[in-house]
C-alpha cells in the first residue's frame, strides 16, 4: 500500500473503493458532474488542497478532463498534482454496458497501472524516494520534436498520444502536463 502525503480527488465511490486498497490517504469524491454546483465539496477540496495538496485522479474520458479542468480552475495549482491513467479500451466489471468512449475509468484499470501512474505524478510518497525525472520537459523540447509550433505538430500530436494511449483531444498544455506525469523526455524521443 502506497502511503502518500496529498489527498486524492476521485470522480466516484466505486474509484474510491478501488484506490482505498492502494493508497494510504483520504480520498474524496467529486461525485462526478455535482461537484460543479457543490459549493460545499468545493470549499472541501480547497482547504485540503492548501493544508496538504491534492492528487486529481480522474478517468480518462471527455468526462473525467472536463472535471479535472474544473478542479485546476478552482485551486491553486501549486497545490496541485496530476495523476492521469492511461485510455484503456474496456468496460468495468460490474457495469452491463461500457462507457459512451468504450474506456476504463479509475475503477477498472489494474492496481499495477494506478500504482505506476501514482509514482509519475509526483506525489509524495511517504517512505519511499521518487522517481520523478531530474529534468521536466519543455513546450522547447516539444517545438524541437515537432509536437508543437510546426506545420505537422498537431497531426504529430494526436499520432504520439494515440501511441501512448491518451486522449487524443489534448490542448499542448495538458499534453506537456500528461507527459511530464508519466515520461522523461528521453523516453518520449525514443517513442517518436
Amino acid at each position: 500500500m502506497l502511503k502518500i502525503r496529498e489527498a486524492v480527488i476521485v470522480e466516484g465511490r466505486y474509484d474510491k473503493i478501488k484506490l482505498s486498497s492502494i493508497v494510504d490517504a483520504p480520498i474524496i469524491e467529486t461525485n462526478g458532474f455535482r461537484v460543479f454546483s457543490d459549493k460545499e465539496k468545493q470549499s472541501l477540496i480547497r482547504k485540503i488542497a492548501e493544508t496538504r495538496g491534492i492528487l486529481i485522479m480522474t478517468d480518462s474520458d471527455g468526462a473525467g478532463f472536463v472535471i479535472r479542468n474544473f478542479l485546476k480552475g478552482s485551486v491553486d495549482n501549486s497545490k496541485i498534482k496530476n495523476c492521469y491513467i492511461p485510455q484503456i479500451k474496456g468496460k468495468e466489471k460490474r457495469k452491463i454496458k461500457g462507457g459512451k468512449e468504450g474506456l476504463l475509468g479509475v475503477e477498472g484499470v489494474s492496481d499495477e497501472v494506478i500504482i505506476n501512474a501514482i509514482r509519475k505524478s509526483g506525489a509524495e510518497i511517504i517512505g519511499e524516494e521518487n522517481n520523478i525525472p531530474e529534468r521536466k520537459i519543455t513546450k522547447a523540447d516539444l517545438f524541437v520534436l515537432g509536437l508543437t509550433g510546426t506545420e505537422n505538430s498537431e497531426i504529430n500530436r494526436k499520432k504520439i498520444l494515440k501511441k501512448l494511449g491518451l486522449p487524443s483531444y489534448l490542448s499542448t498544455n495538458a499534453f506537456l502536463t500528461a507527459i511530464n506525469c508519466l515520461y522523461s523526455l528521453e523516453e518520449l524521443k525514443s517513442m517518436l
